[in-house]
């Protein structure tokens, strides 16, 4: 493998962000400053700890940091609750 890149946990981060990005752009969701940042944070998060546990090199610190972004996936589909329940 030539780096985290190539990891498929990694691509579909990427690919939430990316999306997270986009929805938090648009109407409601681009005025409400503290949900937007805070959701776009947890999305970075989660590409960012897999990225840096690869690089890590150890299999128990790659392990860690896959656990720290499994966190930060469930603080994004808590927070798409949120702006699901305030619409």
């Amino acid at each position: 493998m030539a780096g985290f890149e190539g990891l498929v946990a990694w691509q579909k981060a990427r690919e939430l962000t990316r999306n997270i990005y986009q929805v938090t752009g648009e109407g409601d969701f681009a005025r409400d400053f503290g949900l937007k940042d805070q959701i776009r944070r947890a999305a970075v998060s989660i590409m960012s700890n897999i990225a840096e546990g690869y690089d890590r090199g150890g299999r128990a610190e790659f392990h860690q940091f896959l656990v720290i972004a499994k966190g930060s996936c469930a603080e994004v589909r808590s927070q798409l609750y949120v702006a699901y329940d305030v619409n």
